[in-house]
């Protein structure tokens, strides 16, 4: 298109964010039209996308990590006639896929965006799954707004893409200077953010984001590089075109009045609602071919120990022959989480993403809505350093897998800051999300395919010390299930548990049989969605049901347990779980001092009468 059809488009573009945002009443218009011509050259220039498939493996990719610039996503593809005019007047209505932050909900947004910091990381994802598995020429393109810039997320991106030489992968800086409450770090100056970027080994452009010309020089400067990912830094006005809106501190979030929206209009310039943009299509190739077949299940014996951490990676070893598109990465923790396993065997299928978990999980989602199935690693007490991330995830509707081993006071010596303690909490409160604990090798090796084939964000806790193996090779573990390992008409309560307190609790059958009293105890591997039906039916069966936890007191087992009993109480529950701050010790002095251990359970057990 020419120079004068894309100035022509930026302003068509300029009238549908202003006018969509004053028809909702809210919304960000001001970013959005610091942005327009940036984003007008971009799309109509130089972006390749198939519109008619937004899935397209050869499509470029388009995040706007600066999510609340949404309305000028829209008016893109309005622009390009995907969104007719009385769709984009619907903006932020209930009805409408066009919201506030975009979400897929709107077909042709990558992720979910609008919690700062977090795009480039996907984008990062995006682009290691183009250079790195499917092979494709396609380029990832990533909008950030200058007051996200302060996100340590973005230097975590920023790192690993100049690490893995991502020269498929182009960033914009829109530095407008203002940020919600008030000026950025640097104000109008784009050289600290080139000065830094290129440190890190960026090829890095400071420009005019308002001179289509020197945009465009940019870009095509850019596109013909190297190995280097790229940045264009670009100095705009926010509310640009718009003289009562343009760089003036206050209107961060607020739309044009309805009474002014004419005014507004007008400054903009001539607008040809009439007016079409053309995207370029592109080269269409194959992915490159990953084969899969089958591998027999890992065996392991009822007199072996084995720690769940490690069948894990022994899992994840197996299934890659079977689901090619499984991605393992880990954050530098991987001869501790078994992930090494992956990349001894597979190393194509391997990704280290170094001390950096909000990133590892932004790649993560990355990389799933490219079609992948990623499984990230490393100690359940580092997750909770990318929680955001993973609500992100679930609001994107990304298939995320993430794995946190070295669980609870059961790690003993390396003590508290190393025990994942609030993890089950954590991902219970996920919307959407699945939570697995399995307690011996054989039910994480079933689990762990299982979430392969889980939609959605799946949480698997493994444990750090080796414990028996409890079931015969073979044995089925369905999502939602348990499993009684005793039962009798005469149980007196219910014990359940999982992973290292199911064995405690199994220690404790023992000692109770010993005395004449009789347990059940049940393996409750599915904290979330968890088995309703067995529970119940225990709930009817015994005086009442103790539920013992290597986890907080709060949000874990236990109150997934206290969730099906809500409506409806039918028996007591009794909840054995961490309550005070654990110290460096011995596992089995730890378990017996935060009160989970044997003991405790069958002094509880004996106190029911």
């Amino acid at each position: 298109m020419s120079s004068n059809d894309l100035a022509a488009l930026a302003r068509l573009i300029r009238y549908f964010v202003v006018a969509s945002t004053s028809e909702a009443g809210s919304g960000h218009p001001t970013t959005c039209l610091s942005s327009a011509d940036l984003m007008t050259v971009l799309f109509f220039r130089y972006f390749r996308s198939d519109l008619d498939r937004p899935s397209h493996p050869n499509n470029d990719r388009l995040i706007f990590s600066k999510g609340h610039a949404a309305p000028l996503f829209y008016a893109l593809y309005a622009a390009a006639g995907r969104v007719t005019r009385e769709e984009i007047l619907k903006l932020r209505r209930l009805e409408s896929p066009l919201e506030g932050h975009p979400t897929p909900r709107f077909p042709y947004a990558e992720a979910a965006t609008g919690s700062l910091g977090q795009g480039l990381s996907i984008g990062v994802g995006m682009a290691m799954n183009g250079k790195y598995l499917d092979q494709l020429p396609y380029r990832t393109f990533v909008l950030l707004g200058d007051g996200e810039m302060a996100e340590g997320a973005v230097w975590e991106a920023v790192q690993l893409a100049a690490h893995y030489q991502l020269g498929n992968l182009v960033a914009v800086v829109d530095v407008n200077r203002l940020g919600q409450s008030g000026q950025t770090m640097y104000g109008h100056d784009p050289e600290p953010y080139a000065s830094r970027l290129r440190s890190f080994g960026w090829e890095a452009i400071t420009l005019d984001g308002h001179s289509l010309s020197e945009i465009e020089a940019a870009f095509e400067k850019v596109l013909s590089a190297g190995d280097r990912p790229k940045v264009l830094i670009a100095r705009t006005r926010k509310g640009r075109g718009v003289s009562f809106l343009e760089d003036t501190d206050g209107y961060h979030g607020k739309a044009v009045p309805k009474e002014r929206l004419e005014e507004a209009v007008k400054e903009l310039g001539p607008v040809d609602l009439n007016l079409k943009g053309v995207v370029s299509r592109p080269e269409d190739r194959k992915a490159t071919p990953r084969s899969s077949g089958d591998a027999r299940p890992n065996s392991y014996r009822k007199v072996e120990s084995v720690a769940t951490r490690k069948a894990y990676g022994q899992a994840l070893v197996r299934l890659i022959e079977k689901y090619p598109q499984i991605v393992s990465l880990d954050g530098d923790v991987k001869n501790s989480t078994y992930a090494e396993d992956v990349l001894k065997k597979h190393p194509g299928n391997f990704f280290e993403m170094f001390i950096a978990e909000q990133n590892m999980i932004g790649v993560a989602v990355g990389l799933a809505k490219r079609g992948k199935v990623p499984f990230v690693s490393t100690f359940a007490a580092f997750l909770t350093r990318g929680f955001d991330q993973i609500r992100m995830a679930a609001v994107g509707r990304a298939d995320l897998k993430c794995v946190g081993s070295h669980a609870g006071v059961a790690i003993g010596e390396d003590g508290p800051s190393q025990m994942g303690l609030e993890d089950l909490a954590m991902f219970r409160s996920i919307q959407g999300s699945t939570v697995l604990y399995p307690s011996d090798a054989v039910a994480t090796e079933f689990l762990v395919e299982e979430a392969v084939k889980r939609p959605g964000v799946v949480y698997i806790r493994t444990n750090r010390p080796a414990t028996p193996v409890l079931y015969d090779g073979g044995e089925k573990f369905p999502i939602g299930g348990s499993k009684t390992l005793f039962s009798s008409p005469e149980d007196r309560a219910t014990v359940v548990g999982a992973g290292v307190t199911l064995n405690e609790a199994l220690k404790a059958y023992d000692l109770l049989k010993k005395e004449g009293i009789a347990v059940r105890v049940i393996d409750c591997y599915s904290v979330k969605p968890i088995d309703e039906e067995t529970l119940k039916r225990a709930a009817k069966e015994t005086k009442a049901i103790l539920v013992v936890e290597d986890h907080w007191f709060d949000g874990g087992l236990g109150d997934a347990l206290l969730n099906v009993f809500a409506e409806k109480p039918s028996a007591p529950i009794i909840k054995l779980a961490v309550r005070e701050m654990p110290r460096s010790g011995k596992p089995e002095e730890l378990l017996d001092a935060a009160g989970i251990s044997a003991a405790h359970i069958v002094r509880k057990v004996k106190e029911l009468g």
